[in-house]
């Protein structure tokens, strides 16, 4: 039996929606069905996002320090795209070489609590201001420019499903998740005696899909020799 020899499966908004909607025992049969529905999922993508779930959107974003400036933007091409900052060092470049020092991160309080906010050195903390155009602040205040560059590892906003015809912006194995995520939302509104089920397969999934995106660390097993006797 010969197989496809295909994988590009990749479903649309549209055939998220009509899946959402035939889980909740549902046609999808108006335009305000599909607008309803699409409004439905990107505000789970937000709820995905509060939970951590796209790990694949992360991207490395780089600012170049200037001196006696301690706050820049987290992205300056794309200033609300930045959900939080996982990460970050800074690069010292000298005329003879290039050192990558680690950041430690500061919460609001423990930053306002800094006595001598003006302080100048290399930088070697930092704070982010988590506002609609998301700022890192660094402490010390750079005392040189061109010198330091901040190398940041940046959780962004997935794309929005704008259009029935849109494809989603996340990976193969996460597919089961949105599917059941919608409809899980869907029911809340269309079909709330199927709602306590849906969530659970919801959930499960969820619990799946996350435990997929965490980082993977290689581990050994070694054996319990405490019952043998060296000779």
């Amino acid at each position: 039996m010969a197989t496809s020899s295909s994988k590009d499966f990749e479903p649309d908004v549209a055939e998220y929606i009509e899946e959402a909607f035939e889980r909740c025992g549902m046609e999808l049969r108006t335009g305000y069905d599909l607008k309803s529905a699409t409004r439905s999922l990107n505000i789970m993508l937000a709820e995905w996002a509060n939970r951590g779930l796209n790990q694949w959107t992360v991207t490395e974003k780089t600012v170049a320090m200037v001196a006696s400036t301690s706050t820049y933007n987290v992205d300056s091409a794309n200033a609300t795209a930045p959900i939080d900052v996982l990460d970050v060092f800074v690069r010292e470049t000298t005329a003879s070489e290039t050192t990558d020092l680690p950041m430690s991160r500061l919460s609001r309080a423990e930053y306002a609590h800094i006595t001598n906010k003006t302080n100048t050195g290399r930088p070697n903390q930092f704070f982010i201001n988590k506002q609609l155009t998301p700022t890192i602040t660094v402490w010390p205040v750079p005392d040189l420019s061109s010198t330091y560059t901040i190398h940041m590892n940046v959780l962004t906003r997935m794309d929005d499903a704008d259009s029935a015809t849109n494809t989603m912006d996340l990976p193969f194995r996460f597919y089961p998740c949105l599917a059941a995520g919608l409809a899980y939302y869907l029911s809340m509104k269309r079909a709330p005696q199927l709602t306590g089920q849906l969530k659970a397969i919801y959930e499960e999934e969820f619990d799946r899909a996350l435990s997929t995106d965490e980082d993977r660390t290689s581990f050994k097993i070694a054996p319990n020799l405490s019952g043998y006797n060296n000779a």
